[in-house]
Parts: structure tokens; C-alpha cells; sequence
């Protein structure tokens, strides 16, 4: 890390920052997924279980293998690899809108599931 610039440093450690937390959220929000039984989803009146798999499970298998390789590139060189932010941003946006949205709808924690 002799003639790695500092402010280059810093931005690979808080993307492996950043790619760390979306992760653990796209993970609870497929877990989650999984354990819900499917007509809960039909009752809440929310898109079908498949489709909020495929979802989650796609934002999972992203940022789990971004995750990886930055830890790899981390024990390897001693930094970070750089992630892409734009993919880290949409599998945080479909783990926030599941975990926010359909997973409350989906339990019954909400008043009036389906409706604002």
C-alpha cells in the first residue's frame, strides 16, 4: 500500500463498508421471504411470492458475491476491492421496499395491509 493514494483508500473502505450492510439486508430480506407462506402475500395484496424471491434472492446473490471478492481483494492486497455502487443501490432500494413495504403487509403488523 506504498503508493496507494489515501482518499482512494478511504473511498474502497467505505464502498466495502456500504456492499457489508446491504448485504446482511438483502440476506434478512430473503430469509424472511423464504418463511412467509405464499397466500399471505395474495391476502396483503402484494405482488406473488415468487416474484419477491426472485427479487430478493437476486439482491442476495449480488451483494453476497461483491462482499466476497472485496474480502478477498482486502486479505489479498490489503484494500478493498471497489464494488459497484449502482448495483449495490438497487438491491438495497428491493431489500428497503421489502423489508419496509411488503414485510410488514405480509405479517399482519400493519392496521390495513394493502391500503395507505
Amino acid at each position: 500500500m506504498t503508493s496507494y493514494p489515501w482518499a482512494l483508500a478511504l473511498a474502497n473502505y467505505l464502498d466495502y463498508a456500504i456492499t457489508l450492510v446491504v448485504a446482511v439486508l438483502a440476506l434478512i430480506a430473503v430469509l424472511d421471504c423464504v418463511r412467509r407462506p405464499a397466500v399471505q402475500f395474495e391476502r396483503a395484496w402484494k405482488r406473488t411470492k415468487p416474484f419477491w424471491l426472485a427479487l430478493t434472492g437476486g439482491a442476495a446473490v449480488v451483494t453476497v458475491f461483491s462482499a466476497v471478492f472485496s474480502t478477498l481483494s482486502l486479505v489479498r492486497l490489503g484494500v478493498p476491492g471497489a464494488g459497484s455502487l449502482l448495483l449495490m443501490l438497487i438491491a438495497a432500494t428491493i431489500a428497503g421496499v421489502y423489508l419496509a413495504d411488503v414485510r410488514p403487509a405480509v405479517s399482519g403488523q400493519s392496521k390495513n395491509p394493502g391500503y395507505w
